[in-house]
């Protein structure tokens, strides 16, 4: 019989030291509920203050807890512990924010209410509400709110008022590869500075084009210039009217949300590079694979829209086409059409949209899914293999890469590639086994599932305020880990084993 392997039980001060980043993370991230509190007041909408400050109020007694249990001057959150820390701010964050949604009471339950909490932090814009087209001014800057702290990372948010010798290991939590700066900290504030100068231009445009142009009042019109910007850039999707892009019926709009949604799809290094060494933005292998893809399945996808005679006209085919497949590849999940229209995709179409989701935008972007650089590194692992077997066998192939420097593509590079995107494949299924199990056709089930998981929002009718209680749970479990991209949720899982049966 071979040995089992023994989990060592954690020790008091590392659930401690666990608990005090913990608590410090759900304070700050309780503290964004002051924006829709201002608003609120401003609108005069004072009936909906009580959920925020319950909320603040809990994170505040978190923090205090944190306080009182804070480990001593030499402990350090190593990167385990950072993991775990991740791993369940990104669980309790959301339950915490769906406090104002509940209490609002737009939504069937609590359950409801933390699935839009998740889908919000997560990036997905899956919504569960009702009524959305009446829904107050505060709660709709709050679902925004929730998109744009998600999209910088709800740990990145913490990072950014305070360091520590785990800062690192926190920021590699959320799925982070790339330091764009020498320290974690100042790589955090330069995201935090990129989506300032995008927010300045994108909401100063929208505002202009929806008061302008489309006869909006000011209010108003500001107040949907951040919805829109906000769901573009940090590839969310919650719109602020059912309809979502439809609403606004204008090409215009379209083609700045466009704009929008591409930029938040590419990484945060990818930036730094347009700001300092343009010239090796294509050099990039990242880049080459990420436009490469958008190209092929925008024009499979038009391709299938033509056949099924869904969009006959130049200008149909690229609003109706080329925005959704870019709104699906960036995991936005912008649309402008009905959700029975696009349950009508079939055949190219189908395939086309429901592989841009699957792949996603760039890694240490605010985009989900499996992400440009594993699909490129794919490619050339499996093109080495195909190439290793038809030369002859001393043939030296090259095994660098460029991204942001000449790389080696290793073989345990290669194999944790090909691990964490045969692990996408896996909750993509998983996702389309359980909605089948409900009684969704096959179709339907994999699209919502693909959405759910891969970060991107888009919806053929599954999601609704209706919808089964189990389904719910399982399509939080989807953003959840498909946002995290598995690492921080196996660490946690291993922590939580190691806590009942360790020794």
């Amino acid at each position: 019989m071979f040995p089992a392997t023994m989990l060592v039980r954690p020790h008091s001060e590392d659930v401690r030291i666990i608990g005090f980043y913990l608590g410090r993370v759900l304070f700050l991230a309780s503290l964004a509920g002051t924006i829709p509190i201002v608003v609120s007041v401003v609108s005069g909408e004072l009936g909906l203050t009580g959920g925020f400050l319950l909320m603040i109020g809990i994170g505040a007694t978190l923090f205090g807890l944190a306080e009182w249990i804070r480990p001593g001057p030499n402990a350090r959150l190593r990167w385990s512990e950072g993991m775990v820390v991740v791993a369940l701010a990104w669980i309790l964050v959301p339950v915490l924010s769906a406090i104002p949604f509940f209490l609002s009471g737009r939504y069937v339950g609590f359950l409801s209410a933390i699935f839009e909490a998740m889908s919000g932090f997560a990036t997905i814009g899956l919504t569960v509400v009702n009524d959305l087209d009446h829904m107050s001014s505060a709660l709709l800057v709050w679902r925004q709110t929730t998109h744009f702290i998600g999209g910088q990372g709800i740990v990145l948010v913490a990072l950014s008022v305070f360091a520590g010798g785990g800062a690192l290991a926190l920021y590699h939590g959320e799925a982070r590869d790339e330091r764009i700066l020498p320290s974690v900290t100042s790589t955090a504030r330069f995201i935090w500075l990129v989506s300032a100068l995008y927010g300045l231009v994108g909401i100063s445009a929208l505002t202009l084009l929806l008061d302008l142009r489309l006869g909006f009042e000011p209010g108003r019109a500001l107040l949907h210039a951040y919805s829109l910007f906000v769901a573009a850039f940090d590839t969310g999707g919650f719109a602020a009217m059912s309809t979502s892009v439809a609403f606004y019926h204008s090409p215009a709009i379209e083609v700045l949300l466009t704009w929008l949604m591409l930029s938040g799809s590419l990484s945060f290094g990818v930036h730094f590079i347009l700001l300092r060494t343009p010239r090796n933005f294509f050099r990039n292998l990242e880049t080459k694979t990420y436009l490469t893809t958008i190209f092929a399945t925008s024009l499979v996808g038009m391709t299938g829209l033509v056949l099924l005679g869904l969009a006959t006209e130049p200008i149909t085919l690229l609003r109706r086409g080329l925005f959704h497949l870019i709104s699906a590849h960036t995991t936005t999940g912008f649309s402008n059409i009905t959700t029975s229209d696009l349950a009508s995709w079939s055949g190219l179409a189908f395939a086309a949209i429901a592989t841009a989701m699957a792949l996603g935008g760039m890694a240490s972007s605010t985009s989900g899914g499996v992400k440009a650089l594993r699909v490129g590194l794919t490619i050339r692992t499996l093109g080495q293999s195909i190439r290793r077997t038809l030369l002859p066998e001393h043939t030296v192939l090259s095994n660098t890469f460029y991204q942001n420097g000449r790389r080696t593509l290793t073989s345990d590079l290669a194999q944790s590639v090909l691990v964490v995107s045969l692990l996408y494949v896996g909750l993509y299924l998983f996702g389309t086994v359980v909605g089948i199990a409900h009684g969704y056709p096959l179709q339907a089930s994999l699209f919502e599932a693909t959405s759910a998981a891969s970060g991107t929002g888009l919806s053929v009718g599954i999601t609704a305020p209706d919808m089964p209680w189990l389904l719910q749970v399982v399509y939080v479990l989807l953003m959840w880990v498909g946002r995290l991209e598995f690492i921080s949720v196996f660490v946690l899982i291993g922590f939580a084993a190691s806590t009942v049966v360790g020794e």
